[in-house]
């Protein structure tokens, strides 16, 4: 099979700093307006700089091996190299009208165009453009590039496992799990796919009367079907599950065993409600964890909360908004001492207060989520809203920080993406559902059904 020759826009490796070692069969190219653009970046305290920083020392340890100039190995195993390439003054003249000034993503373009010009390119079977810049990719088009996302880390949104199912069953299999607690996957007389992964929610149906039913977890180590047993020993006050997918959810997150869960689903679902509830249970009443850590994406804010005023909690106070309201809900009374109902300033003092007795105590803490790197964060239940707008790195870097004892819960609708350079299929929350389902210590579930209100599911839906 014939090489092609990739041709490398700034974005993918502000995304994926390790991007090239991905096409180590094929010939990359890395435009200078690239490494020009990248080195732009390399003095941003955000996750934009540290990618800058890590593609900086990948090109120059891939310098080593070759001359740059004319194509150095990627991998000494594979075939592929890489080179940076110059644009041509003769090749952005020959640009339409409209594109034939010195802006840095028509110098890509011409460096991609003399690539697909020039003579030698009869080994080569094509050129292709790969940006996550959607006009680029458009403009690449419109002057006869082939042009292409970066797909490495493109998980499809689709073909994200709902993490429960339903199995036909019988009145004395149902019992026996209602008796013992578990039953074995031997003892159940009908057929199924044998594709159970751990930790995934099982509805035991019977065949025979349609509303009996029971749930339970797949525990794969044991080969055996157990009832939601966290679920029915906790008590989460105002917090009760309201459909099958909440019945899921809250087992896993309150199982300790499972140290990383992931909730998908749209707006309404109560995946970040459900979250703040457990975690607050374990740490104040259980004491499981010492502290909940609570961050989200600083989106609309970019990467420049450092340089907005005011101390850094000044900073988070109208992000963590949405945290606050669940808050005030979870520990909020509907009633005073007095049983009346509170009025608009009681309760917003009780939230206010609530928010900062649990920071005072040291039960709650918040963090931006670009402060969470280089940490080791030990005994702790981290909650990750909106991880949807979180890169696979981030995601990545995130989960490296738990230390022992520690959970970790992402929250997230892959439909609600803000992040300029991410979509429903390349976002970090798809990503790790996808790539970790099914392993021992690890739960998802994707909720479907809102419960927030009849006008906001109506929204979720249709709008």
């Amino acid at each position: 099979m014939k090489k092609r020759v990739i041709v490398l826009d700034t974005n993918v490796l502000l995304h994926d700093p390790e991007s090239p070692l991905h096409f180590a069969n094929e010939n990359v190219v890395i435009p200078i307006q690239v490494v020009e653009e990248v080195d732009r970046f390399k003095r941003d305290p955000g996750e934009k700089g540290r990618n800058a920083r890590r593609f900086s020392r990948l090109l120059d340890s891939l310098r080593e091996k070759g001359n740059l100039s004319s194509g150095a190995k990627i991998n000494n195993k594979f075939e592929g190299t890489i080179k940076v390439a110059f644009c041509r003054k003769e090749t952005t003249d020959r640009l339409p009208l409209e594109l034939n000034d010195s802006s840095g993503d028509n110098k890509i373009l011409a460096v991609a165009l003399e690539e697909k010009n020039t003579k030698i390119l009869s080994d080569f079977p094509e050129v292709v453009l790969i940006s996550k810049d959607t006009n680029m990719r458009i403009k690449a088009d419109a002057v006869g590039l082939k042009a292409e996302d970066y797909y490495k880390d493109k998980i499809s949104l689709e073909n994200l496992e709902k993490g429960f199912r339903e199995i036909s069953s019988n009145s004395d299999e149902i019992n026996k799990v209602q008796k013992d607690g578990f039953i074995y996957l031997r003892d159940i007389k009908s057929k199924f796919e044998p594709s159970l992964v751990s930790n995934e929610g099982v509805i035991l149906k019977d065949n025979l009367k349609e509303n009996h039913t029971f749930l339970t977890r797949y525990n794969q180590s044991e080969k055996k079907l157990v009832g939601l047993n966290h679920l029915r020993r906790s008590n989460l006050g105002k917090v009760k599950p309201k459909n099958l997918e909440q019945n899921f959810a809250l087992d896993l997150l309150l199982d300790p065993k499972v140290q990383l869960v992931s909730l998908v689903g749209k707006a309404g679902t109560g995946k970040t409600l459900l979250a703040l509830a457990v975690g607050l249970h374990q740490v104040a009443d259980e004491n499981i964890y010492e502290r909940l850590l609570v961050s989200r994406p600083p989106i609309p804010l970019g990467k420049e909360l450092g340089y907005l005023p005011g101390s850094l909690d000044e900073k988070l106070a109208p992000w963590m908004k949405p945290i606050i309201d669940n808050l005030d809900y979870l520990t909020s009374p509907k009633t005073n001492k007095n049983g009346e109902k509170n009025d608009r300033k009681e309760r917003d003092n009780h939230s206010k207060n609530s928010w900062e007795d649990l920071r005072g105590m040291g039960l709650l803490e918040v963090e931006a989520i670009n402060y969470i790197r280089g940490r080791s964060i030990t005994n702790q239940f981290i909650l990750i809203d909106e991880a949807q707008n979180l890169t696979p790195l981030e995601v990545k870097t995130i989960v490296t920080r738990a230390g022992e004892g520690t959970k970790i819960v992402f929250t997230g609708d892959p439909n609600q993406i803000d992040h300029p350079y991410l979509d429903s299929d390349s976002n970090g929350l798809t990503w790790l559902a996808k790539k970790l389902h099914g392993q021992k210590i690890i739960g998802h579930i994707t909720l479907s059904q809102g419960e927030r209100s009849d006008l906001a599911e109506l929204a979720a839906d249709l709008l």
